[in-house]
């Protein structure tokens, strides 16, 4: 478990996490409401030289942004609850960019079975746990690299 104890120790996890990132990874965010999924992708994108503004895509779904390197796509799927609907995202899975996908469980069914999912605890107002889950071997040495630079700072 990481503990979050204010923005600036989420902005440290995300330079963390990126570092270790590569082209085609899927990061998979869960948590209540406002436990700050979009403030991680934020700084996610952040430290991937992205210089937009990053805000949740509730209402597009998908936002891409380009970044230094790669590019970034931030999916928020909290509205395909009850949708069938397949808005080919299969094509973002295979770019070369990194994924953020928020309300990952409203899509489960088309995700690839390799992925890093982040889950985020409400500890309190400005308090976070995150819980690191790894599905394939790649992310399973992200985790590992992330959560024991984290824990050394």
């Amino acid at each position: 478990m990481i503990s979050i104890k204010h923005l600036d120790d989420m902005n440290r996890f995300a330079g963390i996490l990126v570092k270790h990132l590569e082209s085609g990874d899927l990061i998979l965010l869960n948590g209540d409401l406002g436990a700050g999924k979009t403030t991680l992708t934020q700084f996610i994108g952040k430290h991937l030289g992205v210089k937009r503004n990053i805000n949740s895509p509730t209402f597009n779904i998908i936002k891409s942004y380009k970044g230094q390197s790669l590019k970034l796509h931030h999916m928020d799927c909290y509205r395909l609850e009850d949708s069938d609907e397949d808005l080919g995202f299969n094509e973002y899975f295979e770019d070369e960019a990194i994924t953020v996908i928020e309300w990952s469980q409203f899509i489960e069914d088309l995700l690839p079975a390799t992925q890093l999912i982040v889950n985020i605890k409400t500890v309190s107002e400005t308090e976070r746990e995150i819980e690191l889950i790894a599905k394939g071997d790649h992310y399973s040495k992200v985790k590992e690299e992330v959560e024991r630079e984290f824990t050394t700072y």
